[in-house]
């Protein structure tokens, strides 16, 4: 069964650092293009970045340029999302999710409806 599995949320203060992995389990990751969103409480769910299959092309929502770097290893099936420098704007749950198989390996986007597979998400506190 293909499966998502974030993890490395928590509580961290205003300025600190969080990695957030996202792992497939039931099938492997290189096939895909993955997306990181968020949703914060009576928001709704945001694109946050994207990297495509061979890592080559990544593609980061404006307020969050130059703080998190998306990456990935496909051998052993994750991807991440280093953030750095957080504010408690971005606070929020964090899903991973792969592109829709129809646009390809190489198509990154912020737009939820070309995601089909989604992870539980995982909480990110930031406390300023």
């Amino acid at each position: 069964q293909l499966q998502l599995v974030e993890s490395g949320g928590g509580l961290v203060q205003a300025g600190g650092s969080r990695r957030l992995s996202c792992a497939a389990s039931g099938f492997t990751l290189d096939s895909y293009a993955i997306g990181w969103f968020r949703q914060a409480p009576g928001k709704e769910r945001e694109g946050v970045s994207c990297v495509t299959s061979s890592g080559f092309t990544t593609i980061y929502v404006d307020s969050v340029k130059g703080r998190f770097t998306i990456s990935r290893d496909n051998a052993k099936s994750t991807v991440y999302l280093q953030m750095d420098n957080l504010n408690p704007e971005d606070t929020g749950i964090y899903y991973c999710a792969t592109t829709r198989p129809d646009l390809g390996r190489g198509t990154c986007s912020r737009f939820s409806g070309n995601y089909d597979h989604w992870g539980q998400g995982t909480q990110v506190t930031v406390s300023s």
